[in-house]
């Protein structure tokens, strides 16, 4: 393998492959990685638009490819790399995307509330618990679709698909019922803020 060594710049990519296959000397993959970091980073990039989770996916796929290139037989290797990559990437966006839309859904729930000036002056423990009864109350003035469908999605962290499967609403209801519901909580909580 020293020979080899000293030569796998020059070898092609199937020829590394084959290589990677015979001996199982990761400094073989170590060669691709050199060759094609910043083809899989730019493909990351278009598809998660973040540096840092790029160069996380980055690290991962060629991880990877210790065992995917000895299970598979590779015949243009740029293009297998490429959907390789890609597939990775949307796996990355399919499991964080519901989670990413309700952080941001409470995200601005939050700041519409403290627009409203609703809890910019908690000075006290007192306060913040009136203020968590306030909205008890006025879940339950919801209608039961708005308020079964608000509760199940902010309070037990449950995602749209989660909630229409467990109310057995359709996903275009649940969206519905969480939005009007959350509007008319917003509603009647600036309602309540400007008798007081």
């Amino acid at each position: 393998m020293n020979k080899d060594k000293e030569d796998i710049s020059a070898f092609s990519d199937l020829q590394l492959i084959d290589l990677y296959k015979k001996v199982g000397d990761k400094q073989i993959v170590g060669e691709v990685y050199k060759r094609y970091t910043r083809f899989v980073f730019s493909i990351c990039m278009k598809y998660l638009k973040d540096e840092d989770d790029s160069k996380d996916a980055v690290m991962q796929i060629f991880e990877k490819l210790f065992v995917d290139l000895l299970k598979h037989e590779v015949s243009n290797f740029k293009s297998w790399l490429h959907s390789v990559t890609r597939n990775h990437c949307l796996h990355i966006i399919r499991d964080s995307k519901y989670q990413n839309q309700k952080m941001k859904d409470f995200s601005n729930f939050e700041e519409e509330v403290m627009e409203n000036q609703l809890f910019l002056y908690q000075d006290s423990v007192n306060v913040l618990e009136e203020r968590v009864a306030e909205l008890e109350r006025e879940l339950g003035n919801l209608s039961k679709e708005q308020r079964v469908c608000v509760e199940l999605f902010y309070l037990k962290d449950k995602c749209y698909q989660e909630v229409a499967e467990i109310t057995g609403y359709s996903l275009n209801q649940v969206k519905s019922y969480i939005q009007n519901g959350k509007r008319n909580l917003i509603i009647s909580l600036v309602g309540n803020a400007g008798k007081q």
